[in-house]
């Protein structure tokens, strides 16, 4: 019996490996009212991506291919202080004129881009590393669909405005849309090489290299017209770009610790909040995230900047002056508006201007107003600025009017929210998708609806004016402010609390009727410390259970739940704000060893998503060896995801600062598992400064202080 295999006929013929196809991560950048979306080779190819200016997208594709081929990705990445993006790619077999295809995987082709003056930079780089000539086949493709972002997001709109015919020069295409709010908008591609053929979607270059030899490809994106691309534009507007970031970035006390990972947690969080820092003119503004929220939002803007308070408080003196200036002074049922009231967020696309979606200048938030004044106390505390206080006296006094005026609407002096027409938004509170409100048996309740946790939020806004006003004098208001206060905790105590789970429920609907949902929202309760010490205790036993805590972090909505699903936006995902405003909460009653378990469960799934947390991630139980569960469209960088390892950070260290006493309060220090040493320096506070050092030394945590100012104390406690 003969084993031998028989000779082939001919010799196998190998083609070029079919790659695998991978689900694309999108890459941002932004730059003031700019922002990038693009995949890891740098294109831009539809569905959310493209270069978006004033919420509407000015570039809708943007293709680098050799011949009518993608490059085979090398790698994609943003840089460390989200400056660059850069992509690495090399070429598949090149098509030739004449004679045989070149061989693959000998030309380097690499993409650098930022942005820069709302302009968008990039730099194609080919190397040609054969031992032979290559005559390369680049091809550049291009597009402009000048989309409403809520367009980009599934609005269907009856009608468009004019888009005009591009305009084709010698190194450049324009792009031009009127849109039908009658403003202009233009996008205008420009090259800084001749291409060898231009149309008003692609470039075509046939670009000869020798071995070794390197040629660069410039190309600029903006609304306007500039000077031609060139190697000087691109190197001087990337040292500004640079210099600015570093600059936002330098914002605030330094934190470090012994621990190069959750170093670079940090670093990358402190990267993320100086990307989205806008400056306004009433000073920096963080907008909430990319793509979906890249502007100002009332709710996210107040907890971003209450995140960083303790080590950088100009983020809340900015947040508050930009919200106390377009505080609502007239009611409007399109705008959920009424005098007083907070704004929840602003655009400025066309179909914002036309009034096809209300969200140009939209109220339609229960709890930012709330939020708004507690923020101003908890700022007038850390920083003694109570002159700033005075000048947002009179918008403070407005807010808290409004907070009263719905109070005194509610039978049981709660309150709530009813959207005032179709169109604004069903759900109110922090969740606010359609379906993360409701009781126990899945049916969604009747309005006007009482969030527990909004409760919370007025409840530490009548005791911030208590203070406030008892500090201006004013003993009377202190007194009534005060006695709100108590009412509201015992209202809340009495309708809110489920014996039989010992934990609070999510709302009462309009009839006074408790959803008896067991959700993460009494986290935030513990945030604003209305509970009682005993019920915090049983709170937190719950939040620490296996069906509210994943392993990564909080879950939404428990397990048990019904519309409960780990998938969903708000019904059992995990948010790291929420997780993080939940152990500030917990610290307050002493809960110190489950704040050190959600910071390292925050942690461990920060090293699992390149040290940076999405607005959102999937709420499965944590499994050994597997990462957290990526949200398909979570927001990346987001505003309040970013702002969490600081609260965390507060919460273990168990730190408080009050600027008017000149005084840091250090309570019950704990540090992160697996981080022996934080130091905290250049903490300003009063008219001085001070550097903290924790470190682990003999099972406690000993902490050593070094203060420059007369005033300055430290007290333990």
């Amino acid at each position: 019996m003969n084993d031998m295999a028989p000779a082939p006929e001919a010799p196998v013929e190998w083609g070029e490996i079919e790659e695998p196809r991978v689900p694309q991560r999108l890459y941002a950048l932004k730059d003031r009212d700019t922002f990038i979306v693009a995949d890891s080779h740098g294109d831009i190819a539809g569905a959310a991506d493209g270069l978006f200016h004033h919420d509407t997208r000015i570039l809708s594709r943007w293709e680098v291919t050799l011949g009518d081929r993608s490059p085979t990705l090398l790698s994609g990445a943003v840089s460390q202080d989200n400056v660059y993006f850069t992509s690495h790619g090399l070429n598949r077999a090149i098509p030739a004129p004449a004679g045989p295809a070149g061989p693959p995987g000998v030309v380097h082709i690499e993409r650098k881009r930022f942005l820069w003056h709302e302009r968008l930079y990039e730099r194609i780089r080919l190397t040609n590393y054969s031992p032979d000539p290559m005559s390369l086949p680049l091809v550049l493709r291009f597009a402009a669909d000048f989309r409403d972002m809520f367009e980009v997001r599934g609005a269907r709109r009856r009608a468009r405005g004019r888009l005009f015919p591009p305009e084709i020069g010698e190194r450049c295409v324009r792009f031009r849309y009127e849109g039908l709010d009658r403003v202009a908008r233009a996008s205008v591609v420009s090259l800084s090489d001749t291409p060898d053929s231009l149309t008003a979607g692609e470039a075509h270059f046939e670009i000869s290299l020798e071995t070794d030899e390197c040629r660069d490809i410039y190309v600029e994106v903006g609304a306007g017209e500039a000077d031609p691309p060139s190697r000087n534009r691109f190197r001087a507007a990337a040292a500004r770009a640079r210099f600015a970031m570093r600059e936002r970035r330098r914002q605030g006390a330094r934190i470090s610790t012994n621990g190069r990972l959750f170093n670079a947690w940090i670093d990358k969080s402190r990267a993320d909040l100086a990307l989205l820092a806008t400056p306004m003119k009433t000073g920096p503004y963080p907008y909430a995230g990319i793509p979906w929220f890249s502007t100002c939002f009332g709710r996210d803007g107040i907890i971003t900047a209450w995140q960083i308070l303790w080590f950088e408080p100009r983020l809340a003196k900015g947040v508050l002056s930009y919200l106390a200036e377009w505080q609502a002074t007239e009611t409007s049922a399109f705008r959920d508006s009424e005098p007083g009231k907070i704004m929840h967020e602003t655009r400025r696309g066309e179909m914002s201007a036309l009034g096809e979606v209300p969200f140009g200048r939209y109220y339609g938030g229960v709890d930012t107003t709330p939020l708004f004044v507690a923020l101003a106390g908890a700022y007038a505390e850390r920083t003694g600025d109570y002159a700033q206080l005075d000048r947002w006296w009179p918008a403070l006094e407005r807010a808290a009017g409004w907070i009263t005026m719905m109070a005194d609407k509610h039978p049981l002096g709660l309150i709530s929210y009813a959207r005032a027409m179709d169109g604004g938004l069903t759900n109110q509170g922090w969740k606010d998708s359609g379906d993360s409100i409701f009781h126990a048996d899945g049916r969604f309740p009747q309005g006007p609806v009482a969030l527990v946790e909004v409760q919370g939020y007025a409840y530490a806004a009548y005791r911030t004016m208590a203070a406030l006003t008892a500090r201006r004098g004013d003993s009377d208001a202190a007194e009534r402010w005060g006695g709100r206060a108590a009412a509201l905790r015992k209202v809340v105590e009495d309708r809110f609390w489920m014996p039989e789970h010992g934990f609070y429920g999510i709302a009462l609907d309009g009839h006074n009727e408790l959803c008896r949902v067991v959700s993460s929202n009494p986290g935030h309760l513990l945030f604003t410390g209305l509970p009682r010490a005993d019920r915090a205790e049983k709170v937190a036993r719950q939040l620490f259970s296996s069906d509210l805590f994943s392993g990564w972090g909080l879950r939404t909505l428990a397990i048990e739940q019904q519309r409960f699903n780990p998938m969903s936006y708000h019904n059992g995902s995990v948010w790291p704000h929420d997780t993080a405003l939940a152990a500030l909460g917990l610290s307050y009653y002493g809960e110190r060893a489950g704040v050190v378990k959600l910071t390292g469960a925050m942690f461990e799934a920060a090293t699992q998503l390149d040290m940076r947390l999405p607005e959102l991630f999937c709420g499965f139980p944590r499994a050994a060896g597997e990462p957290p569960v990526a949200y398909p469209v979570a927001c990346l960088p987001q505003a309040w995801a970013a702002g969490s390892v600081f609260m965390l950070l507060q919460a273990c260290l168990g730190l408080s600062i009050s600027g008017e006493g000149a005084e840091v309060e250090i309570r019950d220090p704990h540090l992160p598992v697996g981080i022996d040493r934080l130091a905290v320096t250049d903490l300003q506070v009063a008219d001085g400064g001070i550097d903290l050092t924790f470190e682990r030394q003999d099972g406690r945590i000993a902490v050593h202080s070094n203060s420059r100012g007369p005033r300055l104390r430290v007290r333990y406690s």
